[in-house]
């Protein structure tokens, strides 16, 4: 299960395409990032890059020329380095890269400065993601100087820089049937590492330790890495967002949010899921809980051709409101609440958001002033939440500290929807059924 040769050789055709005549498009890979001193992070590559290549390595440059009469597709990269090879792994080099990834032409990237200025004089137009990265700005600039210094003997250097993304990521924004087989996996691996979290779950783990398992899962099934920084947060740690320390000892009588996902192929899935660290909800814990799923049921009925991105939001919204003035949290009408947006005091995010080789993927949500309308194709999260804070003292303290969020990653068909994270319950009775049956396994076999 992977994308084909053919595939990334479609979706170079695809941009060279929507090109305009006499123009060259340049697409550098990722660099190396150090971790501590003479330590790197684990090397990923460019998404952006990758889409188009499927190339795993660094220190590399795409360069798409439509019409170039020796090959419209080159590449620079690494050379072949025996001794370098034996000490940090196989390369491709240039004989490779034509082979393997179907290159036209491929170049040593020590080359890259006697060789691009000549592809680039004679061109219009540069498609290039300016801003990105300021170090590769800064090169591309000296090799359009290069050409601009030969202008008196007739060197035609190009006069217009045109934003690759706009038409990568709109590409990119579609998933092809292979994209949507791979993201399924992700999703799949992902589904049971959730469901090892809950059966392993129970109080006094760290949190860091409940990681563990679902990261344990995520390699057993296939994924070598998490698609993005794992957040386990156990009772008021649910309520910082983006709460990643996991250093904290899971209590009996709280909630864990679980906000993590399995990236597969470059390809990523996001699923968030919240339960009883005991295996059992308070009264007040299923109250919230049940409010926020019902808005996260909603919010996934509006996920439809035809219907525009912010309409699975309106839906949680509304449902969000409703439930918090049913519960005394807020007081008012709830069309007046929610257009004061009272509701941000407990809800303070969006519904969703984007997914494919990034988490929170590519593509517009606006095309021009009205937001974007749902396609066949197109994968989003549906991800409402309530965050009551531990200290606000306006609210009965049985609400306080409790922070709820239910996420799946949903892909728009041409009938309908897929939710692609299914798999993982979501429904308070089915989660704690679970999490009480492998309680009573894990006695038994103790």
């Amino acid at each position: 299960m992977s994308i084909t040769k053919k595939e990334f050789a479609e979706r170079r055709a695809q941009l060279m395409d929507m090109m305009e005549p006499n123009s060259i498009a340049i697409v550098p890979a990722a660099p190396m990032r150090t971790r501590s001193r003479d330590t790197e992070y684990p090397y990923r590559q460019d998404s952006d890059f990758y889409y188009l290549t499927g190339f795993g390595e660094p220190e590399a440059v795409l360069v798409l020329i439509p019409g170039r009469e020796h090959g419209e597709f080159v590449m620079f990269c690494r050379e072949r380095d025996r001794e370098m090879e034996i000490w940090n792994g196989y390369r491709a080099g240039p004989e490779g890269v034509v082979k393997q990834y179907g290159a036209d032409d491929a170049f040593p990237i020590g080359d890259i400065d006697e060789i691009l200025p000549g592809l680039l004089e004679g061109t219009d137009r540069v498609y290039y993601a300016m801003g990105k990265d300021k170090d590769f700005d800064r090169q591309v600039m000296e090799w359009v100087n290069t050409i601009r210094a030969k202008v008196r003997s007739g060197a035609h250097p190009p006069g217009e820089f045109i934003a690759l993304d706009h038409l990568l990521h709109d590409m990119r924004l579609y998933k092809s049937k292979a994209e949507i087989r791979l993201m399924q996996k992700a999703a799949d691996m992902t589904a049971e590492a959730h469901i090892r979290a809950m059966e392993k779950c129970h109080p006094g783990l760290m949190e860091f330790q409940l990681e563990a398992e679902f990261l344990h899962e995520f390699g057993r099934q296939g994924s070598r890495f998490p698609a993005y920084s794992s957040i386990v947060g156990g009772g008021a740690n649910a309520c910082i967002l983006h709460y990643i320390d996991n250093n904290a000892e899971l209590k009996s009588g709280d909630l864990v949010l679980i906000d993590a996902g399995a990236e597969y192929q470059h390809y990523a899935a996001d699923i968030t899921r919240t339960f009883p660290v005991n295996g059992r909800f308070s009264p007040a814990q299923r109250a919230l809980y049940d409010v926020v799923l019902k808005a996260q049921l909603a919010a996934i009925k509006q996920v439809k051709p035809g219907n525009h991105w912010n309409q699975p939001h309106e839906a949680a919204v509304k449902e969000l409101t409703r439930g918090l003035v049913k519960l005394g949290l807020l007081q008012g009408k709830v069309d007046e609440l929610i257009e004061s947006e009272a509701f941000r005091r407990f809800y303070m995010h969006r519904t969703g958001h984007w997914l494919g080789m990034d988490v929170h993927d590519v593509g517009d949500y606006k095309v021009g002033d009205a937001w974007r309308e749902l396609e066949p194709g197109m994968v989003l999260t549906v991800e409402p939440g309530l965050y009551v804070a531990p200290d606000d003292d306006s609210v009965d303290p049985q609400w306080r500290g409790i922070g709820i969020r239910i996420e799946d990653d949903v892909l728009v068909t041409e009938k309908g929807r897929k939710v692609l994270t299914a798999k993982v319950p979501k429904d308070a009775d089915a989660i704690e059924a679970l999490m009480a049956k492998a309680a009573k396994l894990h006695k038994r076999v103790a």
